[in-house]
């Protein structure tokens, strides 16, 4: 067989009847359409996608959307505007979540191809939907794939259109994606720089806090000890250390003994006169607190002020 002749041979693969051949072959379609003339994958192959895309086997749809845009890069720009952006936004509002989150990871790779433009208008209302899908792996999945989509976009666009996004998933219902959220805010400080970060990004992180929810409060300390390292004495003594105090008498006691577990660990990177005037009368504050844990935790941040 030449490679014209088996086109057809695999278009039927993806055309059978019986849904696990359909996703045996969908699986397979970018390493093989590889093997074929641009115009062949244009003319013979993204038909029969096309087809899969609206296929009534979830798994299918699944695998399709784990390789679709394997193809972007075989068939060009304008191919890939024309019939594949398309398709990959059918699939982005697919009922299935596993169809959805087999895309999210193509993200980055297709804003490198389409560029800022394009996502601009066709990609981000789909994105922003994304980040409010109801199944948490797919929020998860759209945290993740933010750094490396943010380097490709700039701090111009990222700031007006997706660092609010990242601001919201620190309040998120699902510890991992916070978890996550708070990853994400410590690459964006190293990746914009500490001058916009500072400005942009950590006095709308900051702000949580202040939240009624104690889960976003002790995620707010989280991500203190997670920007203490890369921020510098100007953020660290301005806007870290002071946030920190002011939790020292909050109502829950889970909080409070964060809060001396989190002064603990500024106590290095902070000057003696700073801790012996500011924050050793807080921790004292701490290990006279009615409950035990909080006590606990006081006293061994104590025990480092030195």
């Amino acid at each position: 067989l030449t490679r014209h002749e088996m086109a057809p041979t695999f278009v039927r693969l993806l055309q059978d009847p019986e849904a696990e051949v359909r996703t045996a072959a969908a699986v397979k379609l970018a390493a093989f359409s590889r093997m074929l003339a641009p115009e062949l994958v244009v003319s013979q192959i993204l038909p029969a996608v096309a087809e899969l895309c609206s296929d009534g086997s979830q798994h299918v749809r699944a695998s399709l959307a784990s390789d679709i845009m394997g193809l972007a890069p075989l068939v060009g720009k304008g191919a890939t505007i024309e019939t594949l952006l398309p398709l990959f936004l059918q699939l982005l509002k697919d009922e299935f979540p596993e169809v959805r989150l087999n895309l999210i990871g193509a993200l980055p790779a297709v804003n490198a191809l389409l560029g800022v433009e394009l996502l601009a208008t066709a990609l981000l209302p789909a994105i922003e939907e994304l980040a409010e899908d109801r199944q948490w792996r797919v929020r998860l999945a759209v945290v993740d794939c933010m750094p490396p989509l943010a380097a490709q976009l700039g701090v111009a666009f990222f700031e007006e259109k997706l660092c609010a996004m990242c601001v919201r998933w620190l309040q998120d219902c699902v510890y991992t994606i916070r978890e996550s959220a708070i990853a994400n805010v410590r690459k964006l400080t190293e990746l914009f720089g500490l001058e916009w970060a500072a400005a942009h990004l950590i006095p709308k992180v900051m702000a949580t806090r202040q939240s009624s929810n104690y889960l976003f409060r002790l995620t707010a300390l989280s991500t203190v000890s997670s920007l203490a390292t890369v921020v510098g004495s100007d953020v660290l003594y301005g806007s870290l250390l002071p946030a920190v105090l002011g939790m020292v008498s909050d109502a829950v006691p889970n909080v409070r003994f964060n809060v001396a577990k989190t002064l603990q660990m500024l106590v290095p990177l902070l000057e003696p006169g700073l801790v012996a005037s500011q924050v050793k009368p807080k921790l004292l504050e701490l290990s006279e607190d009615h409950d035990k844990d909080v006590q606990y935790f006081a006293q061994r941040a104590l025990a480092c002020c030195g």
